[in-house]
């Protein structure tokens, strides 16, 4: 094909061809004046596709997974991410967001030698500066100042024909998996990986019990199956018992219907000994279903945790003694208590954990091309659709799992 033939746009499910960047693409666009719920943030534009650095890799999306993170772009809460970055010194006035992909990689930088152009990768989110002092000494990039989740920190996520990631988060794609399967659980099963496994001596070993919350979301759905690969005995707390099947074939030992339970809110004040006895009760009472579900009477050794302030109290009194309660998220808000009691004289550990460096993410990688790991896509959307996924997650209507949207995939059952 002659340069004269070759478009500056191409109509998404028609792929240019390999090697070829068209000066422009289309996108799912949020801007600031249009902050709100989702089906009113997103809108389809057609921008300039971004051009990429030495230690960039240029990635054609077949299909990008669906986080929460991106109902908060479009929020504009709790962060402005467009104003951020433009405090930042950037100058784009607009929003892309998406944080997992599956794609095609089309250009790559000089300094690139993981990945070239026509491999069939999947992305991670983990982004940082790969030239920064700390992260040179070999110290765990997520500690460093420059770390970002891609997508959502960064501009140009998968929610473009075209995104803009660094060399290193590219990753091999399972060939087993259609694109939107691949694209599906990255973010959130490296996110678990590293819950799981990335603070010793709190990892999972065998006959080990560990508590997951939210068992039948994307993330849950990934730490039980990581905990039962690991040998461990994975509890999942669920919010309807239509999800306990589900849980069960990812390998859970049994479930918990939170609804059962009525105690879920922040400590009351420690001198209100009324209310203090009526929590006590409550969390005494989700530990005895804990241990009927066990069938022995034996404590979570890790308690698997994003919900948060509703949340944490229990787990603290549920934790094992000298176990871990690790936690990456306040879905219920971030304002959490403890009772320092058991945290002190009991010796548990409450460990904060966010996403996963490389040997993380390509560990949890590892599992899902051996055929380990069931990426649990539920739904699939088109990619005019993107705002109302967005809109199901928010509302929590969204389906058990995982959910993908299709961007250059011209349909579902690909690879």
């Amino acid at each position: 094909m002659t340069t004269e033939t070759l478009k500056d746009l191409y109509p998404l499910g028609e792929a240019p061809p390999l090697g070829h960047v068209p000066a422009r693409m289309h996108a799912q666009v949020i801007r600031q004046s249009r902050f709100g719920q989702p089906t009113q943030a997103f809108r389809p534009e057609v921008l300039e596709t971004p051009a990429i650095g030495p230690d960039d890799a240029l990635v054609y999306v077949m299909a990008a997974g669906v986080n929460y993170n991106n109902v908060w772009a479009g929020l504009g809460i709790p962060v402005d991410v467009i104003g951020a970055r433009q405090k930042g010194g950037e100058k784009e006035d607009f929003h892309i967001g998406g944080s997992d992909a599956s794609g095609i990689v089309y250009k790559v930088g000089e300094n690139v030698t993981n990945v070239k152009v026509g491999d069939e990768v999947v992305v991670h989110c983990g982004s940082w500066d790969v030239h920064a002092p700390e992260v040179v000494a070999g110290q765990d990039p997520m500690f460093s100042p420059s770390f970002k989740i891609w997508g959502y920190e960064t501009n140009y996520g998968s929610f473009a024909q075209f995104t803009k990631v660094q060399g290193h988060q590219c990753m091999p794609k399972a060939p087993h998996l259609t694109w939107e399967e691949a694209a599906a659980p990255t973010l959130v099963g490296s996110t678990a990986y590293r819950m799981l496994f990335g603070w010793p001596p709190h990892t999972v070993q065998e006959g080990d019990a560990v508590l997951i919350w939210g068992g039948g979301g994307g993330l849950g759905s990934m730490a039980i199956q990581l905990v039962a690969q690991a040998g461990g005995k994975p509890i999942a707390v669920v919010s309807n018992q239509s999800k306990f099947e589900f849980c069960k074939r990812l390998g859970a030992v049994g479930c918990i219907n939170r609804k059962d339970f009525n105690h879920w809110s922040r400590l009351p004040d420690w001198e209100n000994q009324e209310e203090m006895n009526a929590f006590t009760a409550g969390a005494r009472a989700f530990g005895k279903a804990l241990w009927d579900v066990l069938g022995e009477r034996k404590n979570p050794r890790i308690v698997f945790e994003h919900p948060g302030q509703d949340t944490i109290p229990t787990s603290v009194f549920v934790a094992d003694t000298g176990g871990m309660i690790v936690i990456c998220a306040g879905t219920t808000g971030y304002n959490a208590d403890v009772d320092l009691r058991y945290l002190w004289m009991r010796q548990k550990r409450l460990q904060g954990s966010h996403f996963a460096n490389d040997a993380q993410a390509y560990a949890f990688n590892d599992l899902v091309l051996q055929r380990k790991i069931d990426p649990c896509l539920s739904r699939t959307f088109k990619f005019e659709e993107t705002g109302d996924c967005h809109q199901l997650m928010y509302e929590n209507r969204h389906p058990d799992g995982n959910m993908a949207i299709l961007v250059g995939a011209p349909g579902v059952g690909l690879k």
